[in-house]
């Protein structure tokens, strides 16, 4: 089954669980809240780790799946890790600017994970030699008035490791916030390492620069916004000013995949979603993920989650349990 609360509801029920969550935390710096009891069991708690940054770090199973439509808003900077959960195997990093409308879905299975908010203009402070400015290589991760860059690179094992020493953190008091200061900023170093253009040997070659990882994100999204009618390879490299063949090994660098895998994987994304929600026939999902044939589009999402459409709207889990 599958919920669809609004924001207003969302956050009204969350900050009921505030008032009501039977423990609050010991620290001065941090903050602690239980998931809301109408939606499942465990909790968030937040912990401002420096000035403008904060920590969040989660442990929640819900009751059902939560699809959500978020409006489009400004967004910090974040960094987020899960280690147990759906997509588990990647890490993200939502960059500042403006975040696109778009319809949250949040798979009941037990979540494990941490994130790191801060304004974008907070990381220029890291790198004093540059006078306070953000480095050229991650300029991408501050856009303003722009659209935000989604990153999603994969996750390490030192990632992995950093983030469970965060979450499982055996100190308390000030020596607890000096550990978490410093696990903080090794997290984020680690996950901005592949950003960097090497000179040391830290990125393999050939490699892209970061004004290419801009366009490369860009025609993601532009592909992300056309999913019924995505434009051609040759369009699409055009749309965004590279070659098609920058285009298409930007998108095996950064994504693992091509773009047509990019364009399948989204497609098959939101096609679980809308036949969860269960207020379109497999035919018309169908339609509006640009397959005109039902028969070719339950073949491909048969091939990528082990259920057919039908099966699917009928409220079977996936091969993977989801």
């Amino acid at each position: 089954m599958t919920i669809t609360p609004t924001i207003a509801e969302w956050d009204e029920w969350w900050a009921e669980a505030d008032k009501n969550s039977l423990q609050n935390s010991s620290e001065p710096f941090e903050s602690y809240c239980q998931v809301p009891k109408q939606l499942g069991k465990g909790y968030g708690r937040d912990i401002e780790v420096y000035p403008q940054l904060l920590l969040s770090i989660g442990d929640c199973e819900y009751y059902d799946d939560i699809s959500m439509k978020v409006p489009e808003s400004n967004h910090p900077l974040q960094f987020a890790v899960l280690l147990l959960g759906n997509n588990a195997n990647n890490t993200l990093i939502s960059g500042g600017g403006v975040q696109r409308s778009w319809m949250s879905m949040t798979p009941k299975p037990r979540s494990v994970g941490v994130n790191i908010h801060m304004p974008p203009e907070l990381l220029g402070t890291f790198f004093p030699l540059a006078g306070g400015e953000i480095p050229s290589q991650f300029s991408l991760l501050a856009k303003g008035n722009d659209w935000q860059t989604i990153l999603e690179p994969k996750k390490t094992s030192a990632v992995n490791s950093v983030a469970r020493e965060i979450i499982y953190c055996p100190y308390q008091g000030i020596t607890k916030l000096m550990y978490l200061q410093v696990r903080v900023l090794e997290l984020i170093r680690l996950q901005l390492t592949p950003l960097l253009v090497d000179r040391d040997g830290v990125q393999s070659s050939p490699r892209l620069k970061p004004e290419t990882i801009t366009r490369i994100y860009h025609a993601k999204d532009i592909l992300l916004s056309r999913l019924d009618n995505p434009p051609s390879l040759l369009e699409l490299a055009q749309m965004v000013g590279v070659s098609e063949r920058t285009l298409r090994y930007g998108f095996q660098e950064l994504f693992n995949t091509t773009v047509f895998g990019y364009l399948t994987e989204q497609r098959m994304k939101q096609a679980e979603q809308l036949l969860r929600e269960g207020k379109l026939s497999i035919a018309e999902v169908a339609n509006l993920i640009g397959y005109s044939q039902p028969a070719s589009f339950a073949t491909v999402f048969k091939r990528k989650f082990g259920i057919t459409p039908r099966e699917c709207l009928s409220g079977k889990k996936n091969i993977f349990g989801v």
